[in-house]
């Protein structure tokens, strides 16, 4: 399968598109949905989960105005109505839509019950409902971490496996979990809250309300922060993260600064001593710290065959995974490191769109 990571900076409605080898088409179709904060991802899959088409749009060009809900349903229309939906699709119908939903979404009704306050209006969205209504199928909607994990474990990394926990970072922390192959979703489908366990009782205080939060500390917002920060302070040069005519962008300011340039700092220097890293270094190892101190916990509670991790920082590689990998598995006790892999996701910005299906299928 051929991957395309979409521009979360794209500032116009014009759709982004990329396409891959049809080859023989499954007599079933559906449309996956991956709704973020900023961007909507839309793709037209086959009953083998192989993506025939993608399509991407921004859901924020307002300010949130127009609500997010609102914004995708039209995206999605667009997409209906586009050459290339009725190339693809021809006298096939789309059998459901799924959709892969940020926040706390009530799995059952299609709710979000619970969502980060930077989405404004984005609480109390009845997305199953009003796709429903507006494209006259049937629609599930889950929670993003969970769709990316079901994804991962139909077609990706956990392909086969019983027991995973998956941890995706990003501007939070989210998680799924499948537990002898079924995946956890509690009273209300919103199981799996793994950003939210407190590792420091006496912490900072966490967009939920509560202190010390996992995600505080552990998000890749939470590591830009600190390395801006250290940068503004002096602990840090700027001309550290810029190499001209080397493997990493020219960096002109500390607001260019994000995990893709910390990463292929650290990657240039992996072999040198030299005070410049250290405190990078640092900074980047606390920070593995306290994704180790959630997993560690995860692992003691629910035994699993593996840790996956997701979220853009994991195309990072071997220098992000192999630290965590470490500092998880030396702190475990000996009988749970048994048999536990970790490793990161490998269908990148795919997996919520493959997820979403795979998990509309479970359900119908």
């Amino acid at each position: 399968m051929t991957h395309y990571v979409f521009s979360t900076t794209m500032m116009t409605r014009k759709c982004c598109r990329e396409r891959t080898s049809m080859g023989a088409q499954s007599n079933k179709l559906y449309i996956g949905v991956d709704l973020g904060g900023t961007f909507v991802k839309i793709g037209i899959v086959d009953q083998t989960g192989r993506i025939l088409h993608k399509f991407g749009y921004p859901v924020n060009l307002d300010d949130y105005r127009t609500s997010i809900l609102t914004t995708a349903i039209e995206s999605v229309r667009t997409v209906f109505e586009s050459n290339e939906f009725k190339f693809i699709v021809g006298d096939h119908k789309i059998e459901g839509i799924g959709v892969s939903a940020t926040g706390q979404i009530d799995s059952d009704t299609g709710i979000v019950i619970g969502a980060a306050g930077h989405i404004p209006g984005y609480q109390g969205s009845h997305i199953k409902d009003r796709m429903q209504e507006a494209f006259h199928v049937k629609v599930t909607v889950a929670n993003d971490a969970d769709c990316s994990l079901l994804g991962e474990c139909g077609h990706g990394a956990a392909k086969g496996c019983q027991n995973v926990v998956m941890m995706t970072l990003g501007t939070g922390v989210g998680g799924g979990i499948l537990v002898d192959g079924h995946l956890l979703k509690g009273v209300r489908g919103t199981a799996g809250e793994i950003g939210h366990i407190i590792i420091n009782d006496d912490g900072e205080k966490c967009s939920c309300g509560n202190r010390g939060c996992l995600e505080y500390y552990a998000s890749v917002k939470a590591l830009v922060h600190t390395v801006k920060t250290a940068t503004k302070e002096g602990r840090l040069e700027l001309s550290l993260f810029a190499v001209p005519g080397g493997n990493r962008s020219v960096i002109y300011d500390v607001d260019g600064l994000n995990a893709k340039v910390i990463f292929d700092c650290l990657r240039s220097y992996k072999d040198k001593t030299d005070i410049k890293i250290e405190e990078l270094r640092g900074i980047v190892d606390s920070w593995d710290n306290h994704i180790a101190d959630g997993l560690v916990s995860l692992v003691h509670i629910f035994n699993p065959e593996l840790i996956l991790i997701g979220g853009g920082v994991s195309e990072a590689g071997e220098i992000f995974i192999d630290p965590i990998r470490s500092k998880v598995l030396s702190r475990v006790m000996p009988s749970f490191a048994q048999r536990l892999r970790i490793s990161t996701a490998t269908l990148g910005n795919d997996s919520g769109i493959i997820g979403a299906v795979d998990y509309y299928k479970t359900r119908n």
